[in-house]
């Protein structure tokens, strides 16, 4: 089973706990002065949130996998397509060891599968680059590979407000 993980980057981490064990009905799970994360059974969801340095906002998305050959199969879902997966490999990130890879959505947007082995005392490898959106941390990789999404050819969804998708329904 596949659980949504979503990254934020927040200009409190403490006025965001707050906010977010009150919008979740229950308290971070992981809980650190730069850090939180809250597993979630409803919706199943990987939240999590960091004060890194980072401008605050979406941070990146990702796909938290259960075993190794499930992590091995989106690879191979996602290599298959075209997309250039930056392997990672086992690392330590978000207070976490982890397995993980990451592709980039036509947007640019970051997204990560990953296998979750164990707790880590340490965030994770500190971002040596002296650009400041790298300042927040290990996680996202911050050049893009060179195939994205938008090299596969993909029908175009109906646009909010238009007749098959009214504005009411609509994002």
């Amino acid at each position: 089973m596949k659980r949504f993980h979503v990254h934020i980057s927040v200009d409190s981490i403490d006025a965001s706990v707050k906010f977010y064990n009150t919008l979740f009905g229950q308290a971070a799970s992981v809980q650190k002065s730069d850090y939180a994360k809250w597993m979630l059974d409803d919706p199943r969801i990987n939240f999590a949130i960091s004060q890194r340095g980072a401008k605050a906002g979406l941070d990146h998305l990702g796909l938290q996998l259960d075993s190794q050959d499930d992590l091995h199969a989106m690879t191979a879902q996602l290599s298959s397509a075209g997309l250039a997966v930056a392997d990672e490999g086992e690392t330590t990130c978000c207070y976490a060891k982890s397995d993980k890879g990451w592709v980039h959505d036509p947007q640019g947007i970051a997204w990560e599968s990953f296998v979750t082995m164990g707790e880590a005392t340490t965030y994770g490898v500190e971002n040596t680059s002296a650009a400041p959106d790298a300042a927040s941390a290990c996680c996202a990789p911050a050049v893009k590979p060179k195939v994205s999404l938008r090299d596969i050819a993909v029908r175009p969804a109906a646009s909010c407000g238009t007749p098959t998708n009214s504005a009411s329904s609509c994002c």
